[in-house]
């Protein structure tokens, strides 16, 4: 595996628990890329134990949401890791700050390896925990991976239906899309004359008085104290103008009403991205052999990034997460 260069000190955007043992681990998927994750442990733990692996939201790092879920469902008795994705954070893999339909689910489906083969974990009790992004790409790996017991898709985004439609399908329509991909293919041209990637931005900074509700939301969580990391996509520079292109032209999620698992999508009532969440409720449960261990939860009055890390309002439900990795994992 290639060598990384992992921060050995604090620097969540969380508090420590002193419930939990915490150490650095690393673990190599199957395009040979190296992946960086915290692993958490319940203290004084002695039987083997379910796992949980947490990636998310989609341009945030272990050290914001992914490793606050993380740590807490090891509190409550799971094994449990957050990985940096490829491309990202402290994983390796080059060209940075680049994203894939294939390589990031196939990142999930490295972390159930890693996962299975750890002495002191159950590899017939895994599940997986993806946010924002990760969310549909959590359900997408379900889709693949019939090791998966248990799935929870939070504040979810669909990656796909939003880079070839737009926010809210505002720009779904073939003269839209042919544009954006005229765009994109001009900015790989300058990124070819010039050897470096041009990124997008990440959370505009400063806020324009006329943002939407959104752009307001995700100004609120990833540039402040709340949510701000050195290493976050989302609160510095963001993804490559062409980071996210392939996402474009292959539809993830394409056979999610024959996942066998246990699913749960989670989603704030008030969530711009809400949308996402319940379309792809109705998708895995439509003409499926497989509903009765499906659940879709809407969180009231929560908006999406309240499901990043409570909002101030205790608004993830880690009860309900308790109960229902407890009753699919065992």
């Amino acid at each position: 595996m290639n060598e990384l260069k992992l921060t050995n000190e604090w620097d969540k955007t969380f508090p420590k628990s002193e419930k939990v043992e915490h150490k650095k681990v690393t673990f190599r998927n199957r395009y040979g890329i190296t992946l960086a994750a915290d692993m958490y442990t319940p203290k004084n733990a002695e039987s083997k134990l379910a796992a949980i692996a947490v990636c998310g939201p989609f341009g945030a790092v272990k050290e914001q949401c992914s490793g606050l879920y993380a740590q807490t469902m090891a509190e409550r008795g799971f094994l449990t890791i957050a990985f940096d994705p490829s491309f990202t954070g402290e994983s390796g893999g080059t060209p940075r700050y680049m994203a894939s339909p294939d390589i990031n689910t196939e990142d999930f489906m490295a972390a159930v390896d890693f996962l299975s083969v750890q002495d002191n974990v159950d590899p017939e009790k895994i599940g997986i925990i993806g946010i924002c992004g990760w969310g549909g790409l959590a359900v997408n790996t379900a889709a693949l991976d019939t090791r998966i017991k248990a799935t929870v898709a939070s504040t979810m985004y669909d990656m796909a239906r939003v880079n070839a439609n737009g926010y809210f399908d505002a720009d779904d329509s073939e003269e839209q899309r042919y544009q954006k991909k005229v765009a994109l293919n001009a900015q790989r041209i300058k990124d070819f004359k010039t050897g470096e990637y041009a990124l997008g931005g990440g959370v505009v900074d400063p806020l324009p008085e006329d943002a939407p509700f959104f752009v307001k939301d995700y100004h609120d969580y990833y540039k402040t104290k709340r949510g701000y990391h050195p290493r976050s996509l989302n609160s510095n520079g963001g993804w490559n103008v062409t980071g996210c292109m392939s996402f474009m032209n292959q539809p993830i999620n394409t056979y999610s009403n024959e996942i066998r698992s246990a699913v749960l999508i989670m989603h704030g009532e008030k969530a711009h991205s809400c949308y996402f969440g319940k379309d792809a409720y109705a998708a895995m449960t439509t003409d499926s052999k497989y509903t009765d261990n499906k659940e879709l939860l809407i969180i009231p009055n929560a908006v999406h990034t309240d499901l990043y890390d409570g909002g101030g309002k205790n608004a993830i439900p880690f009860d309900k997460l308790e109960e229902f990795f407890k009753k699919y994992l065992g």
